[in-house]
């Protein structure tokens, strides 16, 4: 084993999840390339290493670290490098040099113990000196506490978070109650809290793990779109997740009220408990939607004539019930517009637009995505934007409601109209922080397809507002000529009804291939996706969607991507990639962002390299395509809709993964020129009529399924999709 020391010039790669780093040291026998996992490492650091030499087949000569060790800088290089390598802010290597060569060895103590005596050198004021006392001593403290964090298997990363919000008091934490972590600090969760707290001796059945333990079950269940979970459910979950059986759960639930983390709420002899969050988050969004739905004093009988005018005059041709609907938006502050595909939603929004514009109204008109919202723009002719967008984003709503948005109640939207398209598309939190946005008096129009698959985020918006049959809807059910020509309309009616589906192939936008081999299944896939359909759509093989019902197994997306690539982006010389884990990134993939992120920044710009337009965020279920990997910059350029360009630094990288496959959930509000559908047997609960009929609404020219037309036939047959525990609807009655 070879022992090595000296002060790291550069970090060329390190992975904060793991520690895992690859990096330029720099010693007596000159720059050496280490790689290893390291707990703590900053660029000017002195490390004393633990390891052995060895070749890498591609870059040569590595030093393959065991064990390393933070050391303090001693000699008056290492304390010059440090103090100049950019960690210390305002302090670059010119003063950095000016500063050892005045104080020589006693430099750190002068620092820390004299540091008005910095300012004798020309450059620094007595102010300057303070701050940069003030930095030394904290990168001190925090490289201590990090060392200290990551004993207990927490990533650089988490263990920074935890140092920026406890400060000097995360010794304290851990040894006392590692638990409240979970609650402090965004990223940590029950379980990394659960090891540390094992780690540092606290007992399975200690009070702290039990409460930190229900409240993690119930936050769980809100990633699966619940508001609220029975007792009897909750307490099975809770007994599952900490291996003990608890005998009392209501005094701990007592606990969590009287810290007001959760309500309880006794309903229809059930015990109910939520998050305090989301509780107040049903009762606000049921009072706002109430404030909103003024009944406005119109003559109908002149209303319809009006309407009969705009009709002739912009050409449109609408039903009696498009009509009703049209006045209905007119006459009250809140209406809902639902109903399937080739109903005429969109002709219907229109002669609403045209409507509110011969009367001299203001409207807005917006759509959860970025690819709802374009699809609205050409359907309409008019501006249509992404909600957050709509709403001026500028924080992190996820984590704070109140402040992510700029436009709240105190700056609300201005407006006389909004008109929101796939409503079944929004979450509680979203249509939270729109309606906060709206002021009465401003007309609010919701449209959607209540059939369709429920909002990624918590809650059951749409289906609630219209189960509470407290709001004007008018639900559209006749399929029009044009549209009635498509199978992939009248199938999917088909579909949403529970009748069969004919599977003769002799449609022209309706196929069934019958494959009963999962391996044959994706040959087919690869063929239909390089040959057959770009032609036959007139498209290119990455507008061809695959959707299929499942992450995981043999046609699962984590199978399928790894697949798909290779045929479709295989590579090439001069194509770069970047390994990320067991995931791989090449130049000219096609990917999805799968988490949403408000910090992240886009950029439209010319060819020549002006911009033109810049803004924030990027969105679970946003696609792109990767432009460039700059492996000096250690950054991946992906191009959204619009030409949007966003750099990613490699450490976000997990907030990507490939999309020529991708899950039919994350397909909501999307459509493509073709989808392709594999479909093997799978779970019950999951292969219900509404991810089929979700799945099938998503094409605009050609659907293809290919597989077992049994498990097709019993998707339709099986009613039982996962039914969310929701209120809204009951606090909308309530008010």
């Amino acid at each position: 084993m070879d022992s090595i020391k000296g002060y790291v010039e550069h970090i060329v790669y390190r992975n904060e999840e793991n520690g895992y780093t690859v990096l330029n040291l720099n010693n007596d026998d000159g720059e050496v390339t280490c790689v290893g996992k390291f707990h703590y490492v900053e660029e000017g650091g002195l490390l004393k290493l633990t390891g052995e030499y060895t070749t890498h087949k591609l870059y040569g000569l590595q030093f393959k670290v065991e064990t390393s060790e933070v050391c303090e800088p001693e000699d008056l290089v290492s304390i010059e490098r440090y103090l100049g390598s950019g960690s210390i802010k305002g302090v670059g290597a010119s003063l950095a040099g000016k500063i050892v060569k005045k104080f020589k060895e006693d430099t750190f103590r002068i620092i820390e113990e004299e540091p008005e005596r910095l300012a004798e050198i020309k450059g620094i004021s007595e102010r300057k000196a303070r701050e940069i006392s003030a930095q030394v001593e904290e990168k001190r403290d925090m490289r201590q506490a990090m060392i200290f964090l990551q004993k207990y298997g927490i990533s650089t990363t988490l263990a920074a978070k935890i140092y920026q919000h406890y400060g000097q008091s995360v010794y304290r934490v851990i040894e006392e109650n590692p638990y409240q972590i979970a609650d402090h600090v965004p990223g940590v969760g029950f379980k990394t809290a659960d090891e540390i707290a094992a780690k540092v001796g606290i007992h399975a059945d200690s009070d702290f793990r039990i409460r930190s333990g229900i409240f993690y079950t119930l936050l769980q269940s809100v990633n699966d779109g619940h508001i609220f979970q029975e007792q009897k459910t909750l307490l099975r979950r809770t007994d599952e997740l900490l291996g003990i059986e608890l005998s009392d759960i209501e005094k701990y639930l007592m606990d969590l009220a009287i810290e007001k983390k959760i309500v309880l709420k006794k309903e229809e002899e059930t015990m109910r408990i939520y998050p305090s969050r989301y509780y107040y988050m049903e009762m606000n969004v049921a009072r706002m939607l109430h404030d909103l739905d003024v009944e406005c004093k119109i003559e109908e009988g002149k209303l319809r004539d009006r309407l009969l005018v705009i009709e002739e005059h912009g050409k449109l041709y609408l039903d009696e019930m498009q009509r009703t609907a049209v006045v209905e938006a007119v006459k009250h502050g809140v209406m809902v517009l639902t109903g399937g595909p080739g109903t005429g939603k969109t002709t219907t929004i229109n002669a609403m637009i045209r409507f509110f514009d011969s009367e001299g109204m203001d409207f807005l008109l917006a759509a959860p995505t970025g690819r709802a919202a374009k699809r609205m723009t050409e359907a309409t002719g008019y501006e249509a934007q992404t909600i957050h967008r709509l709403l001026e984003v500028n924080g992190n709503p996820e984590e704070d409601s109140v402040s992510g948005f700029q436009r709240n109640e105190e700056n609300p939207l201005e407006a006389d109209v909004i008109i929101i398209d796939e409503v079944s598309m929004v979450d509680l939190p979203l249509m939270s922080a729109l309606l906060r946005a709206i002021v009465p008096g401003t007309r609010l129009v919701l449209v959607g397809d209540c059939s369709q698959l429920p909002s990624v985020g918590p809650g059951s918006v749409l289906k609630d507002i219209i189960d509470s049959e407290r709001f004007s809807v008018v639900m559209l059910t006749k399929i029009f000529r044009q549209a009635g020509e498509s199978d992939i309309v009248v199938n999917a009616h088909k579909i949403n009804r529970g009748e069969e589906v004919t599977l003769d192939n002799k449609s022209r936008d309706f196929f069934f291939l019958k494959r009963q081999d999962a391996n044959v299944i994706i040959s087919v896939l690869i063929t239909l996706i390089q040959k057959k359909l770009p032609k036959y759509v007139d498209a290119n093989p990455y507008d061809i969607q695959v959707l299929t019902p499942m992450r995981k197994g043999l046609l699962g997306v984590e199978r399928l991507n790894g697949i798909l690539q290779e045929y479709l982006n295989p590579p090439e010389k001069g194509k770069t990639e970047k390994e990320i884990g067991d995931r791989l990134f090449r130049e000219g993939d096609k990917v999805m962002q799968i988490k949403n992120n408000y910090q992240l920044e886009w950029e439209i710009s010319t060819k020549y390299g002006m911009t033109v337009d810049k803004g924030m965020g990027i969105f679970n279920g946003d696609m792109g395509i990767i432009r460039k990997i700059n492996t000096y910059e250690e950054t991946v350029t992906v191009e959204y809709d619009e030409q949007r360009k966003v750099k990613y630094p490699y450490a976000l990288l997990d907030e990507l993964e490939l999309a020529y496959a991708i899950t039919i959930h994350k397909s909501q509000g999307s459509e493509y020129p073709a989808v392709v559908i594999p479909l093997l047997s799978g779970p019950r609960q999951l292969y219900h009529r509404n991810l089929l009929y979700t799945a099938v609404t998503r094409a605009r020219r050609c659907v293809t399924l290919v597989g077992s037309d049994q498990v097709f036939q019993e998707m339709i047959q099986n009613t039982n999709e996962q039914r969310r525990n929701t209120s809204l609807a009951k606090r909308i009655r309530e008010m």
